[in-house]
């Protein structure tokens, strides 16, 4: 088992940035690649970002590619999300993930059916 817990969320103004933490506890933090989602109201959950277990290789959605940053510090078993220049669009709950690096290895990083493990997510609103 793997728990997941974000932070960071907030009330922002467009413009502006945020970033996301999430912790994991559990097993062992570099055994999986792990990625962000988010969900806005009304809308299925999509595919933010996602790195793998040694934070070598990132993927983006191509709506925050060249605004977001997705790093992970496997000392502290932490993976960031850093969000800049915030569009109100990003309106959403941010949800971080987990799966066995051998399953991300083969490219479903963007899959939300491939992922095991999901924290409660953190509120992030962006106000225009």
């Amino acid at each position: 088992q793997v728990q997941l817990v974000e932070s960071g969320g907030g009330l922002v103004q467009a413009g502006g940035s945020l970033r996301l933490s999430c912790a994991a506890s559990g097993r062992t933090f570099t055994s999986y690649g792990m990625g962000w989602f988010r969900q806005a109201p009304g809308k299925e959950r999509e595919f933010v970002a996602a790195i793998s277990s040694g934070g070598g290789r990132t993927q983006y959605a191509d709506s925050v590619k060249g605004r977001f940053t997705i790093s992970r510090d496997n000392a502290k078993n932490t993976v960031y999300l850093q969000m800049n220049s915030l569009k109100p669009e990003d309106t959403a709950v941010y949800y971080c993930a987990a799966q066995p690096i051998v399953r991300y290895n083969t490219g479903n990083y963007g899959r939300l059916t491939a992922y095991d493990y999901w924290g409660q997510g953190t509120q992030v609103t962006v106000s225009s």
